[in-house]
């Protein structure tokens, strides 16, 4: 309970006080309510260049530790603000402890307000914020259950996706047919993926067209190499026998159908490996500690048992790729249990057994598990799962693609995810966007195909062109 003191209770020289450390979440949280995005509290890069030499917290935060203070604790509930002056004395850092104290210095009897001397100190002693406020006390006695503070989950895209980056870094870039760009979106993907120096861009299409959209759309193609060809179809067999013949080592989706470049793809003997080919998506979701394969959402429709020890695999390796060193794979289905009546959950048994046998490889597989106790342990322990993957899957193998593309799409619009994709299990990697993805999906698609294109270079050594 949290109990308010009345203005008759109140005596001067009364006091009371507040401890809060700084935390990193704490400036970027405040960032965020009060719209206050200045560099000097959020970017550590430019704060080390400015007078204080790193990031500090806003002045501000410190006041609002003092209205904290007034408003639960000292006079409490009913206190009403009228005035407050505030002065800034030394910066706050990550880490500090501060003590926030309020002292009544003097009471208006006629209008039950109180002034009252504010103090915030640090751990060191020396006081970053003074300043005095005046309040109209509460008159009447009030206690109320104490309030919890509400949850904030902070989530910052631009960081996820320059952490993602970083794992290109120290890569060359390499050459990627890029197969009928005729959109603005699809174009500016690849020439944005090309001045991250991920790849070398060929498009493949028709060159006026391309040309004028790049125009339209304000796109810089200077020194980029067209291949010019009338039809989306001859785009994509163009880009199959470039990749069979080893002159580009990644393939990039346009403004074309997927089956129209997948069937150019199989058509190419050379291009087959002896597995499937399947899709993964990759996601940041701001409610998972860590980023979350989803396997296959975009390719195989209804997979047989084969199929799926395919599709894992390939999501295995791919994980093991961006550096899982074993991967953990959650088998989706309704229930977490082996239900005859439901064939997800017969194959997803079938799949953990072929896992011991070693039929799949380098990861740790259990299944079926439910949707909420395969990405959440508090769900697994209410059920009584005990696994290894429950609540810590690296990646979700979902039944079927319509249930996978499903969840995908609820993840990223419902979620707030981000998320990027690829095509496994063809002798280049196969970069697969949406219509509706943005500038950094696109870019983040690339980076994966860069990783998988080294990748296929260790295991396989070719001329690079």
């Amino acid at each position: 309970m949290t109990e308010n003191f009345t203005f008759d209770e109140i005596v001067l020289g009364q006091n009371a006080r507040l401890l809060r450390t700084l935390t990193l979440a704490d400036i970027q949280a405040f960032a965020a309510v009060s719209g206050d995005t200045n560099p000097s509290h959020i970017n550590a890069e430019y704060a080390n260049d400015t007078l204080y030499q790193g990031v500090i917290a806003h002045g501000m935060w410190g006041g609002a530790l003092i209205s904290a203070l007034l408003g639960t604790q000292f006079p409490g509930p009913g206190t009403v603000y009228q005035d407050q002056a505030l002065h800034f004395t030394k910066p706050v850092r990550v880490g500090d402890t501060l003590t926030v104290t309020a002292t009544v210095v003097s009471k208006d009897l006629i209008k039950k307000s109180i002034e009252l001397d504010c103090q915030v100190v640090n751990q060191k002693g020396e006081c970053v914020l003074h300043g005095t406020a005046r309040v109209l006390a509460p008159l009447h006695k009030v206690s109320l259950p104490r309030v919890s503070t509400p949850l904030i989950q902070l989530y910052d895209p631009q960081a996820r996706f320059k952490a993602l980056l970083a794992q290109g870094e120290g890569l060359e870039a390499v050459r990627c047919a890029v197969v009928h760009p005729c959109d603005a979106g699809s174009l500016s993907g690849a020439i944005d993926s090309a001045r991250y120096g991920l790849i070398i861009p060929v498009l493949i299409g028709p060159e006026v067209r391309i040309r004028h959209i790049a125009q339209e759309a304000g796109i810089d193609l200077d020194g980029v190499e067209i291949i010019s060809v009338e039809h989306s179809h001859e785009a994509a067999e163009m880009a199959a026998s470039m990749a069979a013949k080893g002159e580009v080592e990644i393939l990039m989706k346009g403004s074309l159908h997927t089956d129209e470049l997948i069937h150019a793809v199989l058509a190419q003997p050379k291009l087959r490996t002896g597995r499937r080919m399947s899709h993964v998506f990759r996601f940041d979701i701001p409610l998972y500690p860590k980023p979350l394969l989803i396997t296959d959402a975009a390719l195989n429709i209804h997979p047989t048992l084969q199929d799926k020890v395919h599709i894992i695999q390939n999501a295995i390796d791919f994980a093991r790729v961006m550096g899982v060193r074993t991967p953990k794979v959650a088998i989706l289905s309704a229930v977490e249990t082996v239900n005859p009546s439901i064939p997800s959950t017969i194959d997803a048994a079938a799949l953990c057994k072929m896992a011991e046998r070693g039929q799949i490889n380098h990861g740790i597989i259990d299944g079926p598990l439910a949707f909420d106790n395969a990405i959440s342990a508090h769900a697994a322990q209410i059920k009584n799962i005990k696994s290894p993957v429950a609540g810590d899957a690296d990646i979700l193998a979902v039944p079927d693609l319509e249930s996978g593309n499903m969840l995908a799409k609820q993840l990223e619009y419902l979620a707030g995810a981000s998320g990027s994709g690829l095509v496994l299990g063809a002798r280049v990697p196969i970069a697969l966007t949406s219509r509706a993805d943005g500038p950094m999906n696109r870019v983040a698609s690339a980076l994966l195909a860069l990783l998988a294109a080294h990748n296929a270079r260790r295991d396989s050594p070719r001329k690079v062109w």
